[in-house]
């Protein structure tokens, strides 16, 4: 198995400031492909490595999922409880029909704080709201919970970001330990994941992307680069922004499939489709699958975006290949997931 040409295309892309990260491809413990390209921090010239941790956008939601199943696992949690059981939303806009699960898998139909497939912004939530007073999951609830749902729960499927804070909301409920704590100890620590982390931006975090994104004039041309210190919150939440590095990236998946993490019940229950979004994508339990000719699983994965970040982390079985791509550019990450894909289509 060769990806010959690989690191060539990718730092050709990297030269052209359309990529900044870096690329793992693992079978089983043998490095298929490895390689960092462009720049940690834009600012000072530092370049990235492989041990360098990225913000991993969504791929947050498969530690929030799996720590959810988790407590299911426990006895602690019914997957099947209604969230305004386990969470204080009185007054909000959240049906007591919503549960666990609908959040889980995209079908809940409550309002996102910024509904991605509507093509609203995310970063616009914040141009009156300082995102320094974000830190905790129920900060979020102000940007949600008040807006119209979608659709009734469980008569739809449409991504949605709020319904991952709102799980993180339960797990503090019911364990009593802070989200990003509780994370850690079940998650991180049970994957061997030591170098993942949430790391607040405003604190001198070592070897953590800087997230940048460039600024380009009415013909696209770059005139400039803006860090996304203002576009986002500065410290991850349950639907988004855990710190990782490719290689524990890999040691989750791989931990996942181990069954280091859950019961063989819920291990399975997490490796399968549940629901169907589209004509090419099944949601799970945070993985999104894509199904080959024959109807069975081709890839299972989670990706992620957010200005100056852009993540994947995704299982081919019957190749046995893990990827993982983590870029501090929203600029290009998806060319190299593309890119990716078809490469190992081809082999």
């Amino acid at each position: 198995m060769s990806f010959t040409g690989l690191d060539a295309w990718l730092a050709d892309r990297a030269a052209a400031d359309l990529f900044s990260g870096v690329v793992l491809i693992r079978r089983g413990d043998e490095t298929m492909f490895s390689g960092a390209y462009g720049w940690a921090s834009r600012r000072w010239r530092v370049p990235n490595t492989l041990a360098t941790r990225f913000d991993t956008a969504s791929v947050t939601k498969l530690f929030t999922s799996v720590a959810a199943l988790r407590l299911a696992d426990e006895g602690r949690l019914d997957l099947g409880a209604p969230i305004t059981e386990l969470v204080d939303l009185a007054g909000t806009a959240i049906s007591p029909r919503v549960t666990v699960r609908h959040l889980l898998t995209h079908t809940s139909g409550i309002a996102d704080d910024a509904d991605e497939e509507a093509g609203e912004s995310y970063e616009a939530l914040w141009l009156e709201k300082p995102v320094y007073t974000v830190t905790r999951a129920r900060d979020y609830l102000p940007n949600f919970a008040d807006k119209e749902p979608n659709f009734a729960p469980g008569e739809g499927c449409r991504y949605c970001n709020a319904g991952y804070l709102l799980v993180g909301m339960a797990i503090e409920e019911i364990t009593g330990t802070e989200y990003r704590q509780h994370i850690r100890d079940v998650v991180f620590a049970r994957a061997g994941m030591a170098d993942s982390d949430f790391f607040d931006r405003r604190d001198p975090a070592p070897d953590v992307a800087e997230g940048w994104d460039p600024v380009l004039d009415t013909e696209g041309t770059i005139t400039g680069w803006r860090q996304n210190i203002f576009s986002y919150p500065p410290i991850g939440a349950p639907d988004g922004g855990a710190h990782s590095t490719v290689d524990d990236l890999v040691r989750f998946l791989r931990a996942v499939r181990g069954g280091e993490l859950l019961s063989p019940e819920r291990t399975a229950q997490f490796l399968t489709p549940q629901v169907r979004h589209d004509e090419n994508v099944w949601y799970g339990f945070g993985l999104e699958f894509t199904l080959g000719r024959d109807g069975g699983v081709w890839n299972y994965y989670k990706d992620g975006g957010n200005t100056g970040a852009c993540s994947l982390a995704r299982h081919y079985p019957a190749p046995g290949l893990d990827v993982v791509m983590l870029s501090n550019l929203t600029t290009g990450g998806l060319a190299v997931i593309r890119e990716l894909d078809r490469r190992i289509r081809a082999l």
